[in-house]
């Protein structure tokens, strides 16, 4: 199976799953079978969107078609995908974005990199590669997460971590609110890497070993980062609350840069 199969087949899913989650009254549609009042026919959708049925079912069947941008937006528009779903839709379909290389093996943050988060002090940072590796940690991070430090390096990642390790749990108080954005967030990010052997392997751990990350993977949540205020309960410090930032170096645009900053 190639990476553009792959890519099609999860663009199948995501409107699949979009189009079950629609609410009728919202379309002016009565309910179906028994009182089913949420999710929408496939010639429902189709008719809405201006073209086939055939051709929309070949779209979610991931057929070897190639839709045009204007029949997507048509879809994303009957199916109220918020932008970062829209973004995401286009890009399984290849649309605006550049075919990107395979998913590296987490490797350490370059030494400029690392000694950029060492001078944020007392402000808990740490570097992301394109699969959610954590590459590099300063103090202030260790010391609000320790464990970062200890697992071992093939599972130091963040969506791993979030969704396996009990030690997050308990610092996030709202954990189930955050571990599902995190993975909203995730799925959009590497929406074009939906083939990558790298991301797809981390998938298939996550989903025998976690059933919460199970159930909403299923639920093809997508959602752009935004910065936003985090609370934690700090190993030394108790509950804390930090502004939660996100930034690219230049030079490696492919590392996150994840910075929290004190708020008060």
């Amino acid at each position: 199976m190639t990476d553009q199969d792959d890519r099609r087949g999860e663009l199948g899913r995501f409107l699949r799953s979009r189009r079950e989650q629609a609410p009728r009254a919202d379309y002016g549609l009565p309910p179906v079978g028994r009182a089913r009042d949420v999710g929408l026919r496939r010639e429902e959708v189709a008719y809405l969107s201006g073209v086939s049925v055939t051709w929309y079912t070949w779209l979610e069947q991931g057929r070897p078609i190639n839709p045009s941008r204007s029949v997507l937006d048509a879809v994303a528009r009957t199916l109220r995908l918020t932008p970062p779903e829209h973004e995401y839709l286009l890009s399984l379909a290849g649309f605006g974005l550049p075919a990107l290389a395979p998913t590296r093996p987490v490797e350490d943050a370059p030494a400029h990199v690392q000694r950029l988060l060492d001078a944020l002090g007392a402000n808990p940072a740490f570097a992301l590669a394109p699969d959610w590796g954590i590459a590099g940690w300063n103090t202030a991070y260790a010391e609000l997460y320790p464990n970062v430090a200890r697992v071992a390096r093939e599972d130091r990642n963040l969506l791993w971590l979030v969704f396996t390790d009990p030690a997050v749990r308990e610092l996030l108080p709202d954990w189930e609110e955050t571990s599902a954005r995190f993975l909203a967030e995730f799925r959009a990010e590497t929406g074009t890497r939906a083939g990558d052997p790298a991301v797809r392997a981390l998938v298939e751990r996550l989903r025998e070993a976690s059933p919460a990350f199970r159930a909403a993977w299923e639920r093809y949540d997508i959602r752009g980062f935004a910065s936003r205020e985090r609370r934690f309960h700090h190993p030394r410090q108790g509950e804390v609350a930090l502004e939660h930032h996100q930034l690219a170096p230049t030079d490696h645009p492919d590392l996150r840069l994840v910075v929290y900053t004190r708020l008060g």
